[in-house]
């Protein structure tokens, strides 16, 4: 806005000279010179030459610096509206992602039994973004509050705590100091099945259990920052769905029978 009144303000004083020079020609050194009826007189003439001439080249730099200024901040604005809209867009493709995955989980559940039915509709409060929509880097820096004792991230934290606020109150263990994957980092946490913690494989009200719970987290992919899902030998990824989980070794814990994990970004 402060350019835009500035380039108004220099292109009316450029007229102004424009005008003036059409009304009364311009000033020319001849016509300066030829007019002088003394010595003295030639030079005040050609001193106001010069101080002429300067004015009126220091009106124009100022006019094309103006207009140049005002030209590269169109330009970035237009570069920043359009990162917007990539990341409007990209905002909006995920959540159709989720939904859809969240849609065929339920239809193979229906026709298999193979990848987990769930039933949660709560809604999760969304998790702090940066204004472009990116999520913020984050350490490990917050107390962990389960039993493992250790350090989580903010973002895992709020996944947590939202997941509670729905309802999901069961055993829960996040930080491992030790493995790959994101419980070092304090990025994941395992929801147990059943109640008091991690046993065999859930079957009756803790697989329902478990499959409420993981179908929450996957509506709530978008809000929680959800990296991926794995509940009963199934993982779920934002960009394709619910798929085979190969990285089981027959046991509970590894083939994520007897608890949910979450892993955030």
């Amino acid at each position: 806005m402060v350019i835009s009144t500035e380039l108004t303000v220099r292109s009316a004083r450029v007229g102004e000279i424009a005008g003036l020079a059409y009304r009364t020609g311009r000033l020319t050194a001849t016509s300066a010179l030829l007019n002088s009826a003394t010595p003295q007189g030639f030079m005040d003439r050609a001193a106001a030459l010069d101080q002429v001439a300067a004015n009126e080249d220091r009106v124009l730099r100022d006019l094309t610096e103006t207009r140049d200024q005002a030209n590269r901040t169109r330009t970035a604005l237009g570069v920043e509206i359009q990162e917007q809209r990539k990341q409007v867009a990209v905002m909006a493709k995920r959540k159709q992602q989720a939904e859809r995955a969240l849609e065929v989980a339920n239809d193979r559940a229906s026709s298999s039994g193979t990848a987990p039915r769930g039933t949660s509709t709560a809604n999760a409060d969304p998790a702090p973004r940066n204004p472009d929509g990116s999520w913020p880097p984050e350490s490990c820096s917050v107390n962990d509050p389960t039993p493992a004792d250790g350090c989580i991230t903010p973002r895992m934290l709020h996944a947590l705590q939202e997941a509670q606020a729905a309802g999901f109150k069961r055993y829960v263990s996040c930080y491992r100091p030790s493995g790959s994957g994101e419980h070092p980092k304090g990025r994941a946490c395992d929801f147990a099945a059943q109640t008091d913690g991690f046993g065999g494989v859930a079957t009756g009200g803790d697989k329902t259990y478990g499959d409420n719970l993981a179908a929450y987290f996957v509506r709530n992919a978008d809000p929680l920052a959800v990296l991926y899902v794995i509940w009963y030998k199934q993982i779920w990824l934002p960009s394709s769905g619910w798929k085979a989980y190969s990285g089981g070794n027959g046991d509970p814990s590894s083939d994520h029978t007897n608890h949910v994990h979450l892993s955030v970004y």
